[in-house]
């Protein structure tokens, strides 16, 4: 019986069994370059941690709910938009996180905040923070529907436990009663705990009269205000310019 058959039941005791899938390489380096014992331990526990931490991170992006990969690199900072790099470049750093301060993207349809803000998860994601993206509407759906399924409290533990928590495109309508009281319920319960991104086509002195109950509003937007950096986009639409037929103007305009 070969050395490798012999491992295969130990390492799969252990829940080690992914290193079998590279294990007759790194056997025949540790021949090839004659590695001690050390050396070549040394490499195939590396080999797992990479994999764990790559398997991590998958089960991160996909418990965040993203609705396309966003990277920050591939923002194009080319077009027609304004704002503060230096402020974009602050909050990546992801000292914010650390702080459980808040970041606020406003601005005009299509500029792309939303890009931004999964952008922005996605680097806490890789960081090793848990993230989860939810659409404000979606959240206040999510409630409503636990109300009635009698998993308030599951359902509203669920919007506490992330590290991040990405509320998309808030302040569409005006909030009722009860979505004013479950939007403050939130912000209390995760300040100085943990943090929000969210984005807004409203400024964000308009979003006090949102609410329903002003003392509410004003009692959860002071908490949410003075522990965010607030980055304001103004330009033209992001998504007409990634269109198609925006893509095409452009060729034809060359040709």
């Amino acid at each position: 019986m070969s050395t490798t058959n012999e491992l295969k039941p130990l390492l799969k005791r252990l829940k080690l069994g992914a290193m079998l899938n590279t294990l007759p390489e790194r056997l025949a380096l540790a021949r090839r370059d004659d590695l001690d014992y050390a050396a070549f331990l040394q490499i195939i526990l590396a080999d797992e941690v990479t994999r764990r931490d790559h398997r991590n991170l998958e089960d991160r992006l996909q418990r965040a709910g993203f609705e396309e990969v966003c990277r920050l690199e591939d923002f194009d900072w080319t077009a027609g938009t304004t704002l503060d790099r230096r402020l974009i470049d602050l909050v990546f750093s992801m000292d914010f996180l650390t702080r459980h301060e808040h970041v606020l993207f406003v601005g005009p349809v299509g500029v792309g905040k939303s890009f931004l803000a999964q952008a922005l998860g996605y680097a806490a994601a890789r960081t090793g923070h848990s993230v989860r993206l939810t659409r404000a509407d979606a959240y206040f759906r999510t409630l409503a529907q636990a109300r009635v399924d009698h998993t308030f409290e599951k359902a509203f533990r669920s919007f506490l436990v992330p590290d991040l928590l990405i509320l998309d495109d808030f302040g569409l309508q005006r909030l009722s009663a009860q979505q004013s009281t479950d939007l403050y319920e939130l912000i209390i319960a995760r300040h100085r705990k943990s943090s929000f991104a969210m984005t807004s086509n409203r400024a964000i002195e308009e979003w006090l009269g949102l609410f329903e109950d002003a003392v509410l509003g004003n009692s959860a937007l002071d908490r949410l205000a003075n522990a965010s950096y607030q980055i304001v986009i103004e330009g033209t639409s992001y998504r007409e310019r990634l269109s198609p037929h925006r893509r095409k103007e452009v060729l034809d305009a060359v040709t």
